[in-house]
């Protein structure tokens, strides 16, 4: 694998665009979720609040979407669960931020951000996330508020920057 350097442009046109995804594009090629929470932190800072959440819940999403709250919380993926469950409520997923709020209290109301330890709070506490997952599976709406929210916080997304982009 190699890095290779591309600039990435978030503008107007892109964000009106609605794609999320691509919005978060420079976050997802340079906020680490691998290595621990203070890289995740270091990682972050010269990002926006807003994309910040937005990155968290577009992980949140893709990892529950997979293989449930399970999945998400074994992953590395779980460290964003603070971030993703505080966006959901930015963003007015009222729903959605009650779901992620009542499967951290299941994990004993702060899931850890090492991924050994929130290993080892699921294994402790056994919690079951089954209808947490269902009522998540059937919510509408939420792709959409997400693209609403960040039109409506445009500003906070906007970038232009090189980025090292993996190529395989």
């Amino acid at each position: 694998m190699t890095v290779q350097d591309t600039e990435i442009i978030i503008d107007d046109e892109k964000i009106d665009s609605g794609d999320v995804q691509d919005i978060i594009g420079p976050l997802w090629w340079q906020v680490s979720i691998y290595d621990g929470e203070e890289v995740y932190e270091a990682d972050l800072k010269p990002f926006a609040m807003e994309q910040r959440y937005v990155f968290a819940l577009q992980w949140y999403l893709a990892e529950v979407y997979n293989g449930g709250h399970d999945q998400f919380y074994s992953n590395s993926t779980g460290i964003v669960w603070e971030d993703a469950m505080n966006g959901a409520k930015a963003a007015g997923l009222d729903g959605l931020h009650e779901i992620i709020k009542k499967s951290a209290e299941r994990m004993g109301g702060y899931p850890d951000k090492e991924r050994e330890n929130r290993w080892k709070q699921m294994e402790e506490l056994e919690p079951d996330f089954e209808d947490l997952d269902d009522e998540l599976y059937h919510m509408e709406g939420i792709d959409e508020a997400v693209a609403e929210y960040v039109k409506n916080h445009r500003k906070a997304f906007y970038f232009k920057g090189i980025v090292g982009i993996p190529t395989y």
